[in-house]
């Protein structure tokens, strides 16, 4: 492909050398620059690409698009200057890949918690319904039914235009994309078309990066905001953002509520632990989840697919059908009767929503919650003692442990969690380092009734320690120990 019409979308503002050059492909990272590349320089949050020009141009770069010059010029190499690569990226990308969002339907899905459940089961249900389709998450990709693992909930610009390209290629008529709140921020969604958007809710995350709680607000409503005219919005009428989220986006704003009246609306008719039997825009349908915080979760589904054009009696009948996302409120029993539940809640909301929907399934019965928790290291540490105090408050024993410590000391993290108790709550609560010996203790807590809940890392099946990723999973932990 010619680089000028890579360039179509983009202002330029100088071009020093042959704009009719042909480029082999496109990439971000000098490592991966192949002969006949364009190298576009990022300055990203640890690395500025700019100092890898002279790598880029070495490996067999013909071009490079960048936002300063560099000191040196190499006659043979084409330069573009832009005022900000971070911008242009996204629509250098959705070029070179035949702008795949303009040939099938793509649906965005954020918000603190619940973003995973929602873009899985819209694959899922619209694949049931014999549709080819694309899933963009944190779990796994996938073209159709092939899957590509991921280790970003958003991937890079180019990557994820690759991908969805793949998925046109493929025949799919429809993608289904979680969009974190880093991607919109540093613009990964660039360039793309959206069908529509779903809201789903905001609690404390991420403040690591976003350093404030209306910056992260913030970059969440930006994608609303970008939405076109002809694309929806769906948005959660029970969170506070909700409307904040769709003030001045362009789109169609539709509503979901399980307490107040709205476009989509649900209400709780019975709760176990094999499902709900719930009643959605007035009928009744079984599903085979629990907690209040999947009823909105499913109503965001239903309200997606309706406003793709599905019939409603349709969606209600696949929707019946639909089965929890791996690690997420992933049911695991023993012979003896205790009951563990493997999540990947890692906020305090998040925690907080899993407990809940715990007790509404108990209550009347006898047995205890055990609860078994960490905090990620090198991430915000202001939810520490916020997690530890939630797990306290609906838990009868609560054990803090390693998750993910990174490049921290698991115990200085621990340390942090257990700083928010008082003596009295601290009654309930050991610490166990080793995430192993935690699960283990708490299934030799547990007697017939109990309920163990396994937090924060859900479907990963790994331990990140000092840079090195080593093979963990919790729901193998559990098995061993039920064994």
């Amino acid at each position: 492909m010619k680089l000028n019409d890579l360039l179509i979308k983009v202002e330029a503002k100088k071009i020093l050398g042959n704009p009719d050059c042909e480029v082999k492909g496109i990439t971000i990272d000098s490592r991966n620059v192949e002969e006949g590349f364009l190298f576009i320089a990022m300055r990203g949050t640890q690395v500025d690409g700019h100092k890898y020009i002279p790598n880029a141009i070495e490996q067999g770069a013909v071009a490079i698009l960048c936002e300063t010059l560099p000191e040196t010029i190499d006659q043979t190499v084409t330069y573009v200057t832009v005022s900000d690569c971070e911008d242009i990226v996204g629509l250098v990308a959705t070029e070179y890949n035949g702008n795949p969002t303009s040939k099938l339907r793509l649906v965005g899905v954020t918000g603190t918690n619940g973003k995973t459940t929602i873009a899985t089961l819209l694959y899922n249900m619209f694949r049931k319904m014999g549709h080819k389709c694309g899933l963009i998450s944190t779990v796994c990709n996938y073209v159709d039914g092939e899957a590509y693992p991921t280790d970003h909930t958003t991937p890079d610009p180019i990557e994820l235009n690759a991908l969805l390209g793949k998925m046109v290629e493929a025949g799919c008529e429809y993608a289904f994309m979680e969009c974190s709140s880093h991607a919109i921020a540093q613009k990964r969604i660039g360039g793309l078309t959206f069908a529509g958007g779903i809201f789903t809710n905001l609690t404390r995350d991420h403040l690591d990066y976003h350093k404030t709680v209306e910056n992260y607000r913030d970059a969440k409503k930006k994608f609303f905001d970008d939405l076109p005219k002809t694309a929806f919005a769906i948005t959660n009428a029970d969170d506070r953002n909700g409307m904040v989220m769709t003030q001045n986006t362009k789109a169609a704003v539709k509503t979901y509520s399980i307490r107040t009246l709205a476009d989509f609306h649900a209400r709780i008719i019975e709760c176990h632990f094999e499902g709900m039997y719930l009643e959605i825009n007035g009928q009744e349908v079984g599903v085979q989840f629990i907690g209040k915080f999947n009823v909105s979760n499913l109503l965001a589904v239903y309200g997606a697919a309706v406003m793709l054009g599905k019939n409603p009696e349709e969606v209600l009948v696949v929707l019946s059908t639909l089965k929890s996302v791996a690690g997420r409120l992933e049911p695991i029993r023993s012979s003896a009767g205790v009951t563990a539940l493997v999540d990947y809640a890692h906020t305090p909301d998040a925690l907080e929503n899993v407990l809940n929907a715990i007790h509404e399934v108990m209550e009347g019965k006898q047995g205890q919650v055990i609860t078994v928790c960490g905090a990620g290291g090198n991430r915000d540490k202001g939810k520490r003692p916020l997690m530890a105090q939630e797990a306290v408050k609906q838990s009868d024993r609560v054990i803090i442990t390693s998750d993910n410590p990174r490049f921290e000391e698991p115990q200085a993290i621990i340390d942090d969690m257990l700083a928010g108790l008082d003596k009295k709550q601290m009654k309930k609560v050991v610490s166990i380092v080793d995430r192993r010996e935690a699960i283990r203790t708490a299934v030799m807590m547990a007697d017939k009734g109990d309920v163990i809940l396994i937090a924060g890392k859900g479907h990963e099946d790994y331990q990140d320690v000092k840079g090195v990723k080593h093979h963990f999973d919790d729901r193998e932990e559990v098995r061993k120990a039920f064994a």
